[in-house]
């Protein structure tokens, strides 16, 4: 998502290639972690009408995202306009319907079992709002090419955990699953960081702020998490159902058959 602004370098020293490159590698991620979940048959299609709504809306996100960048690659211009205002458009189904798989897992008491549940219910829709912050920022940018793409960059690493979620080894990681996807998307900004460095010799400062939202977002996933105001957040949003028989703060059990 890179609208390109009056004053860009000559297109020889643009940096469509790390950015289309870096978008065809965040697709990979996503798709070959849903994959690898599908193959080993801990998911199906089976799957409630919400949780597929969320599938496609966010697979919907990752398309856009890979086709913006080969839009602004190939300088097919108005067509990265016109798609840009339809992105804008998405976030708001993406939050919806990510908030509402969040809490209809929470009630179910259907975490996956390397997650604490009330981490759970937080960082899923901190993570959707830092997401929402950075992208809405790259589209009030979208004339200053260098901030533009650099934030929407960002905002798409925010959304690689479920994809990082189901190729890393989570339960080995445990207690420490949710922050071990957070620090690979990280990964990605510093690449941007150290493709600027290569470059230029200087860090575009998007990649710091980039970089201080996610980690904020780590902070205050962590900060609600652990405090009375997560666990009566857990306690309203479960009432009522098999999730308020959960312990918020507990590991949930191994999927298996129970011990003899």
């Amino acid at each position: 998502m890179a609208t390109i602004a009056d004053g860009l370098p000559a297109p020889g020293r643009r940096d469509d290639g790390f950015f289309m490159g870096g978008a065809i590698v965040m697709t990979l991620v996503i798709v070959a972690g849903f994959s690898v979940q599908l193959a080993a048959g801990r998911s199906s299609f089976s799957a409630p009408l919400l949780v597929h709504a969320h599938a496609i809306v966010f697979m919907g996100w990752v398309t856009i995202y890979l086709l913006q960048n080969a839009f602004a690659a190939t300088d097919r211009l108005a067509l990265h306009r016109r798609l840009g205002w339809l992105a804008a458009a998405w976030m708001v189904p993406m939050l919806v319907l990510g908030c509402a798989v969040t809490v209809a897992m929470i009630r179910r008491g259907g975490v996956p079992f390397f997650f604490k549940p009330l981490q759970f219910l937080v960082f899923d829709p901190v993570s959707l709002f830092a997401f929402m912050g950075l992208t809405t920022a790259a589209i009030a940018l979208r004339r200053q090419t260098d901030w533009h793409r650099r934030l929407h960059f960002c905002a798409m690493a925010m959304l690689l955990g479920p994809g990082f979620g189901r190729l890393l080894p989570m339960p080995l990681i445990a207690p420490w699953a949710w922050e071990a996807t957070m620090a690979a998307g990280l990964l990605f900004p510093l690449a941007g960081m150290a493709m600027d460095l290569r470059r230029s010799g200087r860090v575009h400062p998007a990649w710091g702020w980039g970089v201080a939202a996610m980690l904020v977002s780590v902070v205050v996933v962590e900060g609600v998490t652990y405090s009375p105001v997560g666990e009566a957040l857990y306690r309203a949003v479960a009432a009522g159902s098999p999730g308020a028989a959960v312990a918020p703060l507990d590991f949930p059990p191994p999927p298996g058959p129970p011990p003899a």
